[in-house]
């Protein structure tokens, strides 16, 4: 197989931290009539893409990774 469990593993975690990103930038939007200062806080406009960038590169890291096998598996 191309990944192994630790692949897997790393790739899940990658995908929560991604998706924990996603939800600090959910949140209520403005009405057409009333201006929301939220929209522009610093947890939705620092914070979560930052969160989300780290998530993603740690899935690229999680594909990339090759575990180290022992010496009686390759043999």
């Amino acid at each position: 197989m191309a990944f192994s469990k630790k692949n897997y593993i790393l790739l899940a975690l990658g995908m929560a931290i991604v998706i924990i990103g996603l939800v600090l930038m959910s949140g209520d939007g403005s009405a057409e009539g009333v201006f929301n200062p939220d929209i522009f806080s610093a947890r939705r406009i620092k914070v979560a893409p930052l969160v989300s960038l780290f998530g993603f590169v740690f899935i690229m890291f999680a594909i990339m990774y090759k575990p180290k096998t022992s010496r009686k598996e390759e043999v």
